[in-house]
């Protein structure tokens, strides 16, 4: 596989895809990055399970089949996604053909095979990219992305011949696909591959370390938390690892949609806007108070949360300050789920001010463009944020964000303060303490802001203003794909 080949071809590996399958911002990730590479020239096909509603959302078609062991007759489909993005689908229907999402089935509960649902994922992906394809396209470069493609890097390092380079791309290190040490072994990895050296992980093995261990480069979301995660505080056990590794780490901050997120054409929100006509926003403002039982008034900021709701994500530092909040005054617009003693606290505050405070659990796709456009404010208090897009999504809607200073949060939001408006690069309200007290403060700073229109129109430009486009990330990703091919030459 040489660099001189035209186009580059690269096999994006993922266990999600917007708008099809969804559970965060892999999906996101997933969808806009390989069309971003793609309108930069590269070759790339996707790579996922062949889920129902991938069978249901595209036009497939057999392309081939292997015996994988125990698995029998996989096959692999051809699919073209939304986007014109080509896929390639892993077709097995005893574990991908099931009514629920991607790791969990319809209760919360995590399938009880997902070791095999996602290593026959990360041993199709390594054949792929492997001297015994059964295809004729071939790619350069194997992308594996979190967890569930872990395994790919080490399943490629023991195959014999000619073979992509290969890069991980961690997106929440939280999430490390551990399961009993002689899984490795069920899923076709040889002994050797079983030790410190390896996948075991604490007695275990894991699917991420595999990744890190074997990958030829590892990338993260953004440039802080490439740091972030080489600490005790935020390398959850993989530290070590990471510290080794360091000069094959790299951060490469994440990009949005701008098509999918552009407030000029959004066809979820009630009026379209933009830096020439900010006035409009207002409408949007009347239409989500409106939807969601809100008092209509103009002048109260109106801040929003879309998340899921978990420690992570800091809501508790949120309903810990709700009276504050609420009493500055503001309103308070929550869109998300997860745990369920947040939901529970968030539909309990919704019920003790109504006309206040409005809580939507679940995801609704609409209802999120329609909350960025229609608030104020928006609340993202990540303990730990890999890289967040809806810091940039609130950014470029001209809604500034509050965030903990953290992962993409610190890369992406600038601190209002004297010295950066001045400047003209404030856009949003930055806390630097894990604490409610530095929260409040924080949203404090961001309602007096709101209240003094001059700078309230200069924050919002600003963010809006800024270039958040896949573009620039997506040529990082061809420089770091040429350089790996150039040393697999060497």
């Amino acid at each position: 596989m040489s660099t001189s080949a035209v186009p580059l071809k690269v096999l994006f590996v993922t266990s999600e895809i917007f708008p099809l399958v969804k559970t965060g911002g892999l999906a996101d990730v997933s969808a806009a990055l390989p069309a971003a590479l793609r309108a930069l020239g590269a070759d790339v096909r996707v790579l996922l399970p062949a889920y129902p509603a991938l069978l249901k959302g595209t036009a497939v078609k057999w392309v081939a089949a292997h015996g994988l062991f125990e698995f029998g007759e996989v096959r692999v489909l051809s699919a073209n996604l939304p986007g014109d993005v080509p896929a390639l689908l892993v077709d097995y229907p005893p574990l991908y053909q099931r009514e629920g999402g991607p790791y969990q089935d319809r209760h919360g509960h995590d399938w009880h095979d997902n070791a095999l649902r996602f290593g026959l994922l990360s041993r199709v992906a390594a054949l792929l990219a492997s001297g015994q394809s059964p295809l004729s396209w071939r790619p350069d470069v194997l992308h594996c992305n979190d967890w569930q493609a872990g395994l790919a890097p080490a399943h490629l390092h023991y195959l014999p011949g000619p073979k992509a380079v290969t890069v991980m791309t961690v997106h929440n290190l939280a999430y490390q696909g551990v399961f009993p040490l002689d899984t490795a072994l069920k899923l076709g990895l040889p002994p050797a591959s079983l030790g410190m050296d390896g996948v075991e992980y604490y007695g275990e093995m894991s699917f991420l370390k595999a990744g890190l261990h074997y990958a030829d480069q590892i990338t993260t979301v953004s440039p802080t938390y490439a740091e972030e995660i080489q600490t005790d505080h935020l390398g959850f056990g993989m530290q070590g690892l990471l510290r080794q590794r360091k000069a094959r780490l790299a951060g490469i901050l994440n990009g949005i949609d701008c098509h999918a997120w552009n407030p000029e054409a959004d066809p979820h929100l009630a009026a379209p806007y933009g830096l020439k006509d900010l006035k409009a926003k207002g409408e949007n403002k009347r239409a989500l108070q409106e939807r969601m039982g809100l008092e209509v008034d103009p002048k109260v900021p109106l801040l929003a949360v879309i998340s899921r709701l978990t420690h992570q994500k800091g809501q508790d530092l949120i309903l810990a300050a709700a009276r504050e909040l609420l009493a500055m005054p503001a309103q308070l617009v929550l869109l998300g789920s997860g745990d369920k003693h947040l939901e529970q606290a968030f539909l309990g505050l919704a019920s003790a001010h109504p006309g206040q405070v409005a809580a939507h659990i679940g995801y609704n796709e609409g209802l999120a463009h329609l909350a960025e456009a229609g608030a104020d404010i928006f609340l993202m208090p990540s303990r730990f944020e890999p890289c967040g897009l809806n810091q940039m999504y609130s950014m470029h809607y001209g809604t500034p964000p509050v965030v903990f200073a953290t992962g993409g949060l610190a890369d992406t939001v600038v601190d209002c303060t004297p010295a950066t408006l001045a400047a003209g690069t404030a856009t949003g309200f930055v806390f630097d303490a894990m604490s409610e007290e530095a929260f409040l403060a924080a949203a404090r700073r961001a309602v007096t802001a709101f209240q003094d229109k001059k700078t309230w129109k200069q924050l919002q430009e600003n963010g809006m203003k800024a270039d958040f486009s896949w573009e620039h990330s997506g040529a990082r990703y061809l420089d770091l794909y040429r350089r790996l091919l150039a040393e697999q030459e060497r």
